[in-house]
């Protein structure tokens, strides 16, 4: 039996978690949970990220101390977010969190040295203010001096895989969701880079998934009690993790990475850049097998989790599973929500933006908390039937199920809306598809698991996964025609 520690952070939490392959089966085990909390400095919002070395540090100490023996550790993490390396290896400054505010509006500044379909035509990436691009054209702004200063960049899982093995390697899924990698020449753009002032130099060759890049440091070893266990790239940005463990047995499938983002694409062979892949504002992300990951950013539970927040805040606590009952029970349709109104980004208070884009759009907020979140999950069920009728043209062919992977599994209720507002079966599951995905990565590294395709063959016979068929489309047909033409005020 061969046993491997995935480590992932997600934007709200993160995890240690425990994966034993044996007979073609994994069984998982969470070792170690905590909380990802930002820090607001007065330069802005930035990742803790002390203290979430410490907690992966916690993590595999538990881990080595049930398992034994490890046969490899992994780090996954969203996207885009990136530290600066001095020549000696040493951070400079903490990094920024992708909802720092530093990047609003600096877009328009970009176009107008660098016209959009330029850097669409140069990367295939989804335009979002916080990208890897736009954060580094920011700090040009700023007439920061730490990109002149730095030698070397690193996303945030390549800081944790250099802080634990003493290599520094810019994993393939990661790279390419900074806007700044060429998916057809394999390759950084420095066409993106010398017009914005961002150094070239900075750029490490790129990496893939499943690559064993050396072995935990001799004082982290030492620190954990782990030893010299093999330090392994997963696919790591966790959305390729997850998505590389989405149990289709077809080609045919929409996959939705469903947790504070929804990510819903298909898995391509080749990048799809064209104008009409612009305008729908789809991407073109590194996947693991040297695939791509076509897909659409979706707000998703993100307005959930903070409208929970604001109700915290005001005393009244709620659980997700409370929250998600209360909405069961809620009248549907009662007021229509974009989730990908800008206002939702990062607003001050969760409940007051939603109340501002009602009155904008001359509705009225309901004011029982189950109405509130029903209206956000059926407005994440609407932007799954638009996705999805974009897919399925841009695709030319009928895509037949939706795989949902994640920890928004957990909700019911949105995968019950994704089927009924789709028409189409949703298999949900499974929920921990991140860590399994890293985990079954570094075992293909290993040499334990030879394709994608049989990385999904375990995924199938080690967990279950519940079927929500459509119910009521007609209902939901019309509130999708009324949601549409909302988008259009």
């Amino acid at each position: 039996m061969s046993q491997y520690l995935a480590l992932d952070l997600g934007a709200e939490s993160g995890r240690g978690v425990l994966g034993s392959l044996e007979n073609g089966r994994l069984e998982l085990s969470e070792i170690h949970r905590f909380a990802n909390r930002p820090v607001a400095l007065p330069d802005g919002l930035h990742w803790n990220i002390g203290g979430l070395y410490q907690e992966i540090l916690h993590a595999i100490t538990r881990g080595a101390d049930k398992a034994k023996t490890l046969d490899g550790i992994g780090v996954d993490t969203w996207g885009v977010d990136y530290a600066l390396l001095d020549g000696r290896g040493e951070l400079l400054g903490l990094p920024f969190h992708y909802r720092d505010h530093r990047t609003d509006d600096v877009m328009e500044r970009v176009f107008a040295r660098v016209s959009r379909q330029r850097i669409f035509k140069e990367t295939g990436i989804q335009f979002m203010q916080f990208n890897t691009l736009f954060q580094l054209a920011a700090a040009r702004e700023r007439e920061s001096p730490l990109p002149d200063a730095a030698e070397t960049l690193l996303f945030l899982p390549d800081l944790f895989h250099f802080w634990l093995s003493g290599e520094q390697r810019v994993e393939f899924t990661i790279a390419t969701t900074s806007q700044l990698y060429n998916p057809v020449a394999r390759d950084w753009s420095r066409q993106m880079m010398e017009p914005l002032g961002i150094p070239p130099r900075l750029f490490q060759p790129v990496t893939p998934p499943g690559t064993i890049i050396g072995r935990l440091r001799k004082a982290v070893a030492s620190e954990t009690g782990a030893g010299a266990v093999q330090i392994i790239l997963p696919g790591s940005h966790d959305t390729a993790s997850a998505v590389a463990a989405a149990p289709a047995a077809s080609d045919d499938f929409v996959y939705i990475s469903s947790g504070t983002w929804s990510l819903i694409g298909i898995e391509l062979s080749a990048p799809r850049i064209s104008a009409e892949t612009m305008e729908g504002n789809f991407t073109n992300e590194g996947g693991v097998g040297g695939t791509i990951r076509f897909l659409k950013n979706i707000m998703g539970l993100w307005l959930v989790q903070e409208c929970r927040r604001s109700w915290a805040r005001q005393g009244r606590e709620y659980s997700y599973g409370e929250l998600a009952a209360l909405a069961e029970e809620a009248p549907a349709f009662a007021c229509l929500i974009d989730p990908d109104d800008p206002s939702f980004l990062a607003p001050d208070d969760m409940l007051s933006a939603l109340d501002a884009f009602c009155r904008r759009t001359a509705q009225n907020l309901p004011g029982e908390p189950g109405a509130i979140i029903r209206a956000c999950l059926e407005g994440l069920a609407f932007k799954y039937r638009e996705n999805v009728l974009k897919l399925e043209a841009i695709a030319a062919r009928s895509l037949n199920c939706i795989h949902i992977v994640g920890g928004g599994v957990q909700n019911r209720l949105l995968c019950q809306f994704a089927a009924s507002a789709t028409g189409k079966p949703v298999m949900a599951g499974p929920i921990e598809a991140t860590a399994a995905g890293n985990i079954l990565v570094q075992a293909m590294a290993r040499g334990e698991i030879a394709s994608l395709r049989e990385l999904r063959e375990v995924v199938r016979a080690s967990f279950q996964v519940e079927e929500f068929s459509p119910i009521q489309p007609d209902g939901w047909m019309e509130a999708y025609d009324r949601f549409t033409a909302l988008k259009s005020v």
